[in-house]
């Protein structure tokens, strides 16, 4: 199952290096969650570790991030988006066929995020090219198992749930036949589109 990534803003008082003042700052940040409720309540979780008891933070946005990968780098401190052009040949129309994905590469440079997409891809079986790489404004991310100590928690609960859910190991008739009846009749219609 691949893991769907959600790009959450947040908006929060933070302490500019500079000035020594604190300042509110706007920044996009990664979390790995299977809806819009758990992405808000992962990244509110994950933040309250950044941030003292009397700081409230607001989640101004939450969209689906349109990764299909993500790659972190040991002694890499930014988030760099690699598109990469999957190229594969059309027989039926005789012409070569390009397929975007994005990766968010973890990198010091543009230069070091081209090399980390490279030997990302290198077990790729077909031709790619990876026509542009730029700077992502992402702050951090935050995978929902990342194999450290403090994550023996988070799977206790994740097996709670998953055991939770009632296992039905008896096949019923009835809905079977339902649900071939239910197949039937989908394939028997065919939408509308409007185009007519």
């Amino acid at each position: 199952m691949s893991a769907t990534w959600y790009e959450c803003k947040i908006k929060y008082r933070k302490l500019d290096e500079a000035s020594g003042m604190q300042k509110v700052a706007t920044e996009p940040y990664l979390v790995d969650a299977i809806s819009y409720t758990e992405a808000e309540s992962r990244i509110t979780e994950e933040m309250a570790a950044y941030l003292s008891d009397s700081d409230d933070i607001k989640i101004t946005n939450i969209k689906v991030a349109n990764y299909s990968e993500i790659h972190p780098f040991e002694n890499s401190d930014r988030w760099f988006k690699s598109k990469v052009s999957l190229i594969a040949f059309d027989e039926e129309s005789g012409k070569e066929r390009k397929t975007n994905m994005y990766l968010l590469i973890q990198a010091n440079d543009v230069k070091e995020a081209y090399d980390n997409t490279v030997s990302v891809m290198k077990d790729t079986m077909g031709e790619y090219s990876i026509p542009a790489i730029t700077e992502s404004p992402i702050m951090d991310v935050f995978p929902y198992f990342s194999g450290e100590e403090g994550d023996m928690e988070r799977i206790k609960k994740f097996n709670e749930v998953k055991a939770s859910v009632p296992e039905v190991t008896e096949l019923n008739d009835d809905l079977e036949l339902a649900d071939v009846l239910a197949a039937e009749t989908e394939t028997d219609f065919e939408p509308r589109t409007g185009e007519e």
